[in-house]
C-alpha cells in the first residue's frame, strides 16, 4: 500500500455541531483497477483531494456507481472500532455484480479502511449519537460513449465525523405514503446499493419535505400496496406486540442494520416476523389500536422512530407521536454493542488498535 500524508492538516470542526456529512478528514483511499492492467492496482491512501474525470467518464453518462455507510466509534476505554464492516463489503461486491462491475477482495478492502482509520482516529468525535461515518463508493472511470460495461473503476473511501442524521435526533420523525412514484421494482437494482436509485427517490423526497415531511415511505413498484422502505432506512412496525418488517423480495435493501435489529430482538425473545406488509393492514391496526410502534433501521440514523404516517390526506398517529418502549431499548442495544456498553454476542465488532 501507498500512503501519502497531507502536508497541513485541516482544522477540525465543532464536534458538538457536526451535522450530518458536512465535513470530511485529511485523507482518503484509492484502489484502482484495470481490467488491461491485470485488474486491481496498490492501495493509496493520499490527501483527500479533486478527482480529475475525462468528460467521457462512463459513470457520468450511464451511472455506473455503487456505495456503502457504515461508521467507527471509540469506546470508553479508548479502542478504535468499526461495525460489520465485512458485512458492507460483500454487500458491496453484491451491488457491483448486479451494476457488472469488478468484485474486490474483502480482506484487502478491510485493510486498507483499518490503515485509513488509524490515520485518521483523531477525527473520531466521542460524544452521545456521534460517530465517524465511513463511505466506501465505486464507480466506472473508462472514458466512452456507448452502453457497456466499464473496464476500468475507482474504489475510494472517504471518512466524515458526524452527528444525528436527523437535525431533531431522536425525536419521532414523520412520514409520508408515495403512491405516485415508485422507488423500486422486482427485478430491478432496488436490492443494490447503487446510486441511481437515490436519483430516482429524490423528487418525491423534495416534494415530501415542501409538505412538512422528513422522509417518504415507499409502496411496491408492481401494485402499489405493500410498503418496502423508506429513502435512507428499512422499516419496521410493532403490532400486537409482535415487531413486523417488509420481507427481502428483491427490490428491497438488504439492511444491515436491520438484521442487526431483527438477531439482537429474537436474541432477546422478541418476536419478530418478515413478510407483506400492505399500507391498508397499517390503516386497519391502527384503526384497532393495533399499531403500537413503527421505526427505521439504517447506518446513517441506527433506529429513527416513526410518529406519523400519512397516506391518502388521513395521519396515522403512532404511539402519540412518541418513541415507542421497543424502538427505545433497541436503539439503547445496538448502539450499546457498537460503543462497548454491552457485549458483542454477535461477533459484529471489528477492532482496529
Amino acid at each position: 500500500m501507498k500512503i501519502k500524508l497531507v502536508a497541513q492538516r485541516k482544522q477540525k470542526p465543532d464536534f458538538s455541531k457536526l451535522g450530518f456529512g458536512k465535513y470530511f478528514t485529511d485523507h482518503m483511499l484509492v484502489w484502482e483497477y484495470d481490467a488491461d492492467k491485470g485488474g486491481w492496482q496498490e492501495q493509496c491512501i493520499m490527501p483527500y483531494e479533486d478527482f480529475a474525470l475525462d468528460p467521457a467518464c462512463c459513470s457520468l453518462h450511464y451511472g455506473q456507481g455503487i456505495f456503502e455507510g457504515l461508521k467507527a466509534y471509540k469506546t470508553a476505554d479508548g479502542k478504535v472500532t468499526t461495525f460489520r464492516p465485512r458485512d458492507n463489503f460483500e454487500r458491496m461486491n453484491k451491488s457491483a455484480t448486479r451494476l457488472c462491475m469488478a468484485n474486490f477482495d474483502v480482506d484487502e478492502a478491510l485493510s486498507g479502511l483499518d490503515e485509513l482509520i488509524k490515520i485518521e482516529q483523531e477525527w473520531i468525535p466521542t460524544a452521545e449519537g456521534t460517530s465517524l461515518y465511513i463511505r466506501p463508493f465505486m464507480f466506472g472511470t473508462e472514458p466512452f460513449l456507448g452502453v457497456h460495461p466499464s473496464k476500468r473503476f475507482l474504489f475510494t473511501i472517504i471518512l466524515s465525523p458526524v452527528g444525528s442524521y436527523y437535525a431533531h435526533g431522536l425525536e419521532p420523525t414523520k412520514l409520508i405514503v408515495e403512491d405516485k412514484y415508485t422507488r423500486a421494482s422486482i427485478g430491478g437494482t432496488g436490492e443494490a446499493k447503487c446510486m441511481g436509485n437515490y436519483a430516482a427517490s429524490l423528487l418525491a423526497g423534495e416534494e415530501a419535505k415542501k409538505k412538512g415531511y422528513d422522509q417518504v415511505l415507499w409502496l411496491d413498484g408492481e401494485e402499489k400496496k405493500y410498503v418496502t422502505e423508506v429513502g435512507s432506512m428499512n422499516m419496521a412496525f410493532v403490532i400486537d406486540g409482535k415487531v413486523v418488517t417488509p420481507m427481502l423480495d428483491g427490490s428491497i435493501l438488504h439492511g444491515i442494520t436491520r438484521d442487526s435489529a431483527i438477531k439482537v430482538l429474537r436474541a432477546h425473545g422478541i418476536e419478530v416476523e418478515e413478510r407483506k406488509i400492505s399500507i391498508e393492514e397499517l390503516v386497519e391496526a391502527s384503526a384497532a389500536g393495533r399499531l403500537q410502534e413503527a421505526f427505521g433501521t439504517g447506518t446513517a440514523a441506527v433506529i429513527s422512530p416513526v410518529g406519523t404516517i400519512t397516506y391518502k390526506g388521513k395521519d396515522i398517529v403512532i404511539n402519540d407521536g412518541k418513541m415507542g418502549k421497543i424502538t427505545e431499548w433497541l436503539y439503547d442495544r445496538i448502539t450499546g454493542i457498537q460503543r462497548g456498553k454491552y457485549a458483542d454476542d454477535f461477533g459484529w465488532v471489528h477492532g482496529i488498535n
